[in-house]
């Protein structure tokens, strides 16, 4: 007799087999993982010549920005650097306001990060919105973490990574235009939805503000590493589409916080095994953090671009390979800023797990949310 747990696993070596022959198999996928590899390199390239603080970090825009059309390139390498300068320009002004104080600055991190999540569920323009949130966050909180810190070069640096990372994909997404999609054309993507108010949008924001309030009393508690990575996560994995919150958004963010703590950790086991493999003799040899990127990147975006229910972990397999693998200096390659990120993205689900159970209780929703996909601009 043939088990519900036979099927699930019959399902799931399907979707593996399927994905592996994808993954072999020249066309518009295989178009955009070889587009995405190419930017990665580029971007760093890129951020070494910018002198940037996180080179890394560099590598990841230009993975993000990347779409199959130069048009969508440009457009979403538009919001997410004018969401870093508008983020930036917004802690520039309230950082030194509030960083001498835990209740002030959770105060704003709450505010900011609540109207610019609204903002990003609900606007046209939400990948912007995000990243003004997402950029005061890490700004804020990097001044909590590290006080004698300068929050001006801070800012520069991260406008300076995302002008890298957006200008290295721009010119592969040209360059790409005339040859490999002549040939495989990236299929359309379906248009932005843009809501007018939207009550349960704003509940849900206003649960994410609060565990993003609570962000500076357990960063100055127990001096976690990487808090920053906590108010990433809490936004990130908050940005369902709006369809799907519902009652509570709790079920559609918990499979979200699964995939993304599923998908670094994975990703953070494939970049030691890189780093194992680097340090023959204590010596790092650079053409193997390389090559692990290149896997990395191509990996990620195969799982991020395959129908299946774990696409989103594919991003998150990416940033874990990028934080570890692409360091500020290729002599200094490290697996602490991977387990350190780790921390951070922890730090913010055990303080946002709490918030949502507590709604899902109160509210005790009847119906199941639609399961709808989550929307792209939640890949940071």
């Amino acid at each position: 007799m043939t088990t519900h747990g036979d099927t699930a696993n019959r399902r799931w070596r399907q979707v593996f087999a399927t994905e592996a022959r994808a993954l072999a198999t020249p066309g518009p996928r295989m178009a955009d993982e070889i587009e995405c590899v190419a930017s990665v390199l580029l971007a760093i390239v890129f951020g070494h010549l910018a002198d940037v603080q996180n080179i890394s970090w560099a590598a990841f825009s230009g993975y993000m920005v990347m779409r199959g059309h130069v048009s969508e390139s440009l457009v979403r390498g538009l919001l997410r650097v004018a969401g870093t300068v508008a983020g930036a320009a917004l802690a520039l002004v309230t950082v030194p306001l509030v960083a001498d104080s835990l209740p002030a600055a959770a105060a704003a991190l709450a505010l900011i990060g609540g109207v610019t999540l609204y903002g990003a569920l609900v606007g046209k323009r939400s990948y912007a919105w995000l990243f003004v949130g997402l950029t005061f966050a890490m700004i804020l909180l990097d001044k909590l973490e590290h006080p004698a810190h300068v929050v001006e070069a801070f800012a520069s640096t991260r406008i300076r990574e995302n002008l890298a990372g957006t200008i290295a994909c721009l010119l592969v997404s040209m360059v790409s235009a005339f040859t490999l999609r002549r040939r495989w054309p990236a299929p359309p993507r379906k248009p932005a939805t843009v809501l007018g108010w939207h009550k349960d949008s704003a509940r849900h924001a206003a649960q994410a503000a609060v565990a993003l309030a609570a962000l500076p009393f357990l960063g100055a508690a127990f001096k976690i590493p990487e808090l920053s990575q906590g108010a990433v996560t809490i936004m990130a994995v908050m940005l369902i589409p709006p369809s799907g919150i519902g009652a509570s958004g709790f079920i559609p963010v918990g499979r979200r916080i699964v995939l993304r703590v599923g998908g670094c950790a994975v990703g953070a086991a494939l970049a030691a095994l890189f780093l194992l493999l680097a340090h023959p003799a204590a010596h790092i040899t650079v053409p193997v953090l390389i090559a692990g990127t290149v896997l990395g990147v191509m990996l990620g975006r195969h799982i991020e671009n395959g129908v299946n229910p774990i696409a989103y972990a594919g991003t998150q397999f990416t940033l874990a390979i990028l934080v570890t693998l692409v360091p500020d200096s290729y002599a200094h390659a490290a697996l602490e800023p991977g387990i350190a990120r780790l921390i951070g993205i922890l730090a913010g689900i055990l303080l946002l797990v709490p918030v949502l159970a507590a709604w899902h209780w109160i509210a005790r929703p009847t119906d199941a949310p639609p399961t709808d996909a989550p929307t792209e601009s939640g890949g940071v």
